[in-house]
């Protein structure tokens, strides 16, 4: 065993709750504890088996996890659902005295995400497995939770570069942490397809062969993908998949020529420029390959959404364009989906409840939310993580300036667009394109630690927050994420411990 590690402050969780109140005590978790659930079976029992492998791994105790009825013996972790409909779906209510920690919630989901402020309650050392630390304790008090919107997600690029089945589980596990809950693969783009198309194989055999400066590309299969959605699920996080069209569609076009309008398939691509590349949206085979796709697509996806693109179709003719968007948004509505796509989607005609990720023209975004349109906000002076944090970063691009920690955290949703009302909000999403990103090291660099910031503005009320407190909050999670083995910049201006 390591020496006793004092426990991390009760107010240094990021997010930040709505309610934390100190006590002033400590509980210890000894080896021969408890996780007492209720019920023991089900969503509730692979929560508490979640949080039972994260503190076995590093500490070598044996906690067990069981149902119990009563009063819970002495030292117990209580993981409890609840009639607490003020909870929703995702809150919960913490309480941790000196002979229990007691979580509640009116859904596993919430008992998942109050757990992740249970492991930030614990020594950082509990994430490095075999680390042995111990004796583990917590610091006494009691924390009322949960989320101002609904859709606080990542986005990751895998068609510039791609990334595989494990880096993108690892990335959904530190998104975990921070209460994200959705996780937006963009799979198509000019330089790449990453998802196996049965009814369209070359999609992968030939535009999933290379990628951004030429090296290697690679796919998934079905049984890839479906390894990705059932892990993201396990975290409760639910994957959006993002097929992009009109344009952004090179790959696709040098795969199937009859794609094109002229019938001949351009070479593969493998810089960084946009807007060169269209769908020939006036051909029906056009739609035959469109209707393949989302149909396979969103077999594979059991959650509610998918992502059609639409942006920077700068090859494809206006008029052209909104009757695309039309008849598409009409196959993704038949296959069970519900449509979201980049702000351009604005430039058609659209359902009321289509979800629109506005990233840097206000007015085709004000003119989306005049048509009934949600919006997920992805402001890229703010929250693309591939933005550099200064000129002198050796990764990154800087077309929207460069992006600091506090530029990525001080911002609010509502207030980004004049005019737009909190009702309209769905959240937030963090993208993090490819273009100069080759490992997993290198997608953890740009995205931490902008992106707890992110999952900050998406969980916690406006009101409460400043830089000036949050940058100490997190300074403190510098050995956590040591100790995850994050490859996370040193901002300058955080106090990193």
């Amino acid at each position: 065993m390591s020496p006793t590690a004092a426990p991390p402050p009760f107010d240094a969780v990021i997010p930040k709750p709505v309610a934390a109140v100190p006590a002033g005590g400590v509980f210890t978790l000894s080896p021969d504890a408890r996780i007492v659930v209720t019920p023991a079976s089900g969503d509730a029992g692979r929560v508490a088996s979640y949080l039972a492998e994260l503190v076995n791994r590093s500490t070598g105790y044996e906690l067990q996890v069981g149902g119990g009825r009563g009063t819970p013996p002495a030292g117990a972790i209580v993981l409890r659902l609840q009639e607490r409909r003020a909870l929703g779906a995702e809150g919960y209510e913490l309480r941790v005295t000196p002979e229990h920690v007691t979580l509640v919630a009116l859904r596993a989901a919430g008992l998942f995400r109050g757990i992740q402020t249970i492991r930030q309650l614990l020594p950082p050392a509990v994430e490095r497995p075999g680390a042995r630390p111990g004796p583990l304790r917590i610091r006494t008090g009691t924390i009322r939770d949960r989320p101002r919107f609904p859709w606080r997600g990542a986005m990751l690029d895998v068609a510039r570069h791609f990334f595989g089945v494990r880096d993108v589980q690892r990335f959904v596990d530190l998104m975990a942490l921070y209460k994200l809950n959705v996780l937006h693969l963009h799979l198509t783009d000019d330089q790449g397809w990453r998802l196996a198309i049965r009814s369209w194989p070359r999609l992968t055999a030939h535009g999933g062969s290379t990628q951004v400066g030429g090296g290697r590309g690679g796919f998934y299969t079905a049984a890839d993908y479906r390894a990705i959605v059932a892990y993201a699920s396990s975290r409760y996080v639910t994957v959006v998949p993002e097929i992009d069209m009109p344009g952004h569609t090179n790959a696709a076009l040098a795969s199937y020529p009859e794609l094109t309008c002229n019938g001949v398939a351009p070479s593969l691509y493998t810089g960084i420029e946009v807007g060169f590349s269209s769908l020939c949206t006036t051909k029906e085979r056009t739609y035959e390959f469109v209707s393949d796709v989302v149909r396979e697509v969103a077999a594979l996806t059991p959650g509610p959404y998918l992502h059609i693109g639409g942006d920077e179709a700068k090859a494809t003719k206006p008029a052209e364009y909104r009757a695309f968007v039309r008849r598409v948004a009409a196959i993704v509505r038949a296959h069970g989906k519900r449509l979201i796509g980049w702000e351009e989607l604005g430039r058609a005609d659209l359902r009321p409840g289509t979800i629109v990720q506005h990233w840097h023209d206000e007015r085709v975004t004000r003119r989306a939310t005049a048509r009934g349109a949600k919006l997920v906000m992805s402001p890229a002076t703010r929250a693309y993580l591939d933005m550099k944090y200064d000129p002198s970063s050796p990764l990154g691009l800087q077309w929207a300036g460069t992006t600091d920690v506090r530029d990525a955290y001080d911002w609010d949703p509502v207030a980004q667009i004049p005019g737009v009302s909190e009702r309209q909000v769905l959240g937030v999403e963090a993208p993090l394109w490819s273009e100069t990103l080759r490992t997993i090291g290198d997608v953890e660099h740009m995205a931490f630690p902008r992106l707890p910031g992110i999952a900050e503005i998406g969980w916690s009320r406006a009101a409460g927050r400043s830089w000036n407190e949050y940058r100490e909050r997190l300074g403190a999670h510098g050995p956590r994420l040591r100790a995850l083995g994050v490859n996370f910049y040193r901002a300058p201006g955080v106090p990193w411990r």
